[in-house]
């Protein structure tokens, strides 16, 4: 029988295993294709919105209302993300956004 412990592990190596497979795409194509057979439409779109709001957010020129108005996602969403962007420890959204801007200079 599994005791939560097992499962947090499982979990774990589940979301490595995702990583490592991620990491072998290797085309924007690629990743599009599997992201569809990974997502339903709507945890993409999801997924879609909030990296919308990232750079929106990076940009700096709106306040979260217009984001929010603009987007159509809820104000708490933009919250969520500024907070990941600017304040929690794993700064992934920064690091994305910073290699993109790297990539496209």
């Amino acid at each position: 029988m599994n005791r939560p412990d097992d499962v947090r592990t499982d979990t774990a190596d589940d979301a490595g295993a995702l990583c490592r497979a991620l990491l072998t795409l290797r085309t924007e194509d690629e990743m599009r294709r599997f992201l569809r057979d990974l997502t339903t439409p709507g945890e993409m779109q999801a997924l879609a919105e909030r990296w919308r709001v990232a750079r929106m957010l990076d940009e700096g020129a709106k306040s979260y209302r217009d984001i929010s108005a603009e987007t159509g996602v809820s104000t708490t969403t933009v919250t969520r993300v500024a907070r990941f962007l600017t304040q929690e420890d794993h700064q992934g959204y920064r690091l994305v956004l910073d290699r993109t801007r790297e990539t496209q200079a």
